[in-house]
């Protein structure tokens, strides 16, 4: 009995296989050709970029090949096949530490089942024109909507998804509303995930029905000019701001106010919401950095206060939090794992709504 099972068990995976796949016949499609969720600037040079390189000048290096990582986009469609498939090139893999594998360079596959977005897959392709498989046996036949999540550590220069060759594979109509930018730190980005959607902001987006616009840059998020003249550039009806992860209190007193004028001036009459960074779970028995978290975190509070009083339509939400009661969700003492990202999404979800209510988006 017990070898009549793994001699099941290995037939399964065997029909399963991307080689028993594309033996069936496979058809490839160019993945931008698709509804593309997520991206501030909808087009780009290489449309997997989240920022034109060549237009805003000012980035470092590191900075650079950050906004050219595809942190946050996704793309969306409909197929009825029984399987999908990626074949990626990708130019550059970056990040590693406490980021799996999968979030780093691999895609993360959502499905809407009575109009939730479920977890249905995932692959960690490292190799560029390499055809792997994210799912395998859907019911046949039946049309699924489809969220596929990106790398986010790793530059793409083409993306090509695969079903079989007598199914349908087509654009599913934007499933989320409204465009809100997303600006912020690694945890923006999603440093310490296990899959690209499981970040606080794919996962705020998936709760709300909200368009969440990713621009996380792991340790980069410092109230830069350059940084707010393409913010203030983009066609967005609402900005979030991940603003106090990465600046000390020089920085944040200095860059603030400066930072919001750059983007009120294109943007009078929307919202601006900052939000409190995380406590980081190294302070607990470490009075160093405990010390230098808190004073940022009273010049965060004393600046949002004046900022707040000074320009209209500017907001701080304090409920930012990614822990549990033992504090036990991080996954390195700097930044969250799966499950205090959405803590985080959940704790500020009600403030932003209602915030964003006020200005008729819902």
């Amino acid at each position: 009995m017990k070898r009549s099972f793994f001699v099941l068990l290995a037939l399964l995976f065997a029909l399963a296989s991307p080689m028993n796949v594309q033996a069936r016949g496979i058809q490839f499609v160019e993945a931008s050709d698709l509804t593309m969720i997520g991206k501030l600037f909808p087009e780009t040079p290489n449309p997997w970029h989240r920022i034109d390189t060549e237009r805003y000048d000012g980035f470092t290096e590191s900075e650079r090949k950050q906004v050219r990582q595809s942190s946050g986009i996704a793309v969306a469609f409909r197929t009825d096949s029984e399987s999908i498939l990626v074949r990626p090139v990708f130019s550059k893999i970056d990040g590693g530490g406490s980021t799996g594998p999968v979030a780093k360079q691999g895609f993360d596959l959502y499905i809407r089942e009575k109009g939730v977005w479920r977890w249905a897959g995932q692959n960690a392709s490292g190799k560029s024109g390499e055809a792997k498989g994210v799912i395998h046996r859907m019911e046949e036949g039946k049309m699924h909507d489809c969220l596929l999540y990106l790398p986010l550590f790793a530059q793409l220069e083409s993306l090509e998804i695969g079903v079989f060759s007598d199914c349908t594979l087509e654009p599913l109509k934007n499933p989320f509303r409204s465009r809100i930018a997303v600006f912020g730190s690694s945890y923006t980005q999603g440093y310490g995930c296990s899959r690209p959607g499981r970040t606080w902001s794919a996962t705020l987006a998936r709760m709300t029905g909200l368009q969440m616009l990713n621009l996380g840059c792991s340790g980069n998020s410092k109230l830069q000019d350059y940084f707010a003249r393409p913010l203030a550039d983009a066609s967005v009806d609402a900005f979030i701001f991940d603003a106090f992860s990465n600046p000390g209190p020089e920085l944040i007193e200095e860059r603030l106010f400066p930072f919001i004028e750059t983007i009120q001036k294109k943007h009078p009459g929307k919202p601006l919401i900052f939000i409190k960074t995380i406590y980081r779970e190294w302070r607990a028995f470490n009075t160093e950095i405990d010390d230098k978290e808190k004073a940022k975190e009273r010049m965060a509070a004393k600046m949002m206060g004046q900022a707040m009083k000074k320009y209209k339509d500017v907001y701080y939400v304090t409920t930012t939090s990614a822990a549990d009661a033992l504090h036990e969700t991080t996954v390195d003492g700097t930044h969250p794992g799966d499950q205090g990202y959405a803590l985080w999404a959940e704790s500020i979800c009600g403030p932003v709504m209602e915030i964003l209510a006020k200005y008729g988006i819902k």
